[in-house]
């Protein structure tokens, strides 16, 4: 059985349509894939492909969960501040 990565990464991603998509994971490579192949989260299927612009290491899965809140919360020109 393969251990579990307890590495948190909050995440944005920019999509085709330049809207931003915030996401938490422990194994951000297949988080990433599954976006891009159309199997990641609903809001990202239809605006593949999707690019990496930001990434943030968390704590634990609390902590970045509670980043994924802070930053959604943010208005557009302060996430865009994150990775400009």
């Amino acid at each position: 059985m393969k251990p579990k990565n307890n590495t948190w990464v909050c995440y944005l991603l920019q999509c085709t349509d330049n809207t931003l998509y915030c996401g938490i994971t422990n194994d951000l490579s297949k988080r990433l894939a599954a976006h891009n192949s159309g199997e990641g989260a609903k809001y990202t299927r239809g605006r593949t492909p999707v690019t990496l612009v930001y990434q943030e290491p968390c704590a634990d899965k609390s902590s970045a969960l509670k980043r994924e809140r802070e930053i959604k919360s943010l208005p557009r020109a302060d996430k865009l501040a994150l990775f400009c």
